[in-house]
């Protein structure tokens, strides 16, 4: 193996699992760049000494191209967004090694990397900061980090978040939302979550590929539940995960099926949320 490459610490739990898109992001979008092209964690993936294949085992190619389509969504709504709000900030929440904002930067936009410190220290070796970019490390619980982002409200903000909440109990997440949109009142947050049902097979999913002490538990059977939260949370959105992505004739029949019954069941969603008294939602 070249003596090179950074090796990568034995990091625990929920931190481990931030390896787990990027050896998605990697690997599949360079088998489909036409869904999601991230030449940045190619680079990233070739300059890190880690045995992936239990990863690769466990996800496969269903595993892999969920990953990019997270992605695919969470980059447009970005985009959208900062075409409206040229000088936007966005907060990208429980980062990992995500590298999106080498794919949406406008060149005036403001970026923040949100997570712990073990994730963060090992980020910085392998994607570095920039005068618009920086990392926050601490807990997303660590509410001091919110004076750590600096805006203007009339320039928009945005939360992004993906393959994040789900491993936090419902008190959790639900705090860290009202915190949010008391904090940031013409905010906008976008992220992924799952049914109960789905809980199972995505825990299985990450115990098989060597990230036993991560599990999923928070879930979100009826969208509406946003909005009993807070009167300053108002949902704008929520569509199915695989929604106006188009089957490829190189996907195994199980891929597609198991896409299909997804967003037939409603298993896995998008969710889009504002902050803000009602006259601003």
């Amino acid at each position: 193996m070249n003596s090179k490459k950074l090796k990568i610490p034995d990091l625990q739990g929920v931190q481990k699992t931030a390896l787990l898109p990027l050896w998605g992001r990697a690997v599949f979008s360079r088998l489909y760049p036409e869904i999601l092209d991230d030449k940045e964690s190619i680079r990233i993936i070739n300059d890190l000494d880690y045995n992936f294949s239990e990863i690769e085992k466990a996800f496969g190619e269903y595993g892999g191209l969920c990953y990019i389509i997270r992605c695919r969504k969470i980059d447009a709504v970005i985009k959208r967004f900062v075409q409206e709000h040229p000088n936007a900030t966005v907060v990208n929440i429980g980062a990992g090694f995500d590298t999106a904002f080498s794919r949406v930067d406008n060149g005036t936009i403001r970026w923040y990397d949100i997570d712990l410190i073990d994730v963060i220290t090992l980020r910085k070796k392998i994607i570095p900061e920039g005068p618009r970019n920086t990392c926050i490390a601490k807990s997303i619980f660590d509410y001091s980090w919110i004076k750590d982002v600096h805006f203007n409200a009339e320039d928009g903000i945005l939360f992004v978040s993906g393959g994040v909440f789900v491993y936090f109990m419902e008190d959790d997440v639900r705090n860290l939302f009202i915190t949010l949109a008391d904090n940031f009142p013409a905010g906008e947050l976008y992220f992924d979550g799952q049914i109960k049902a789905a809980l199972r097979v995505s825990n299985g999913m990450v115990k098989k590929s060597g990230h036993k002490g991560a599990v999923m538990r928070f879930y979100i059977n009826n969208p509406n539940v946003f909005t009993s939260w807070s009167p300053l949370l108002h949902l704008k959105s929520a569509e199915p995960y695989f929604k106006n992505i188009k089957r490829d004739a190189r996907w195994k029949i199980s891929t597609a099926m198991n896409m299909l019954f997804s967003d037939l069941l409603k298993m896995v969603n998008f969710y889009y949320l504002k902050f803000g008294t009602q006259d601003r939602a």
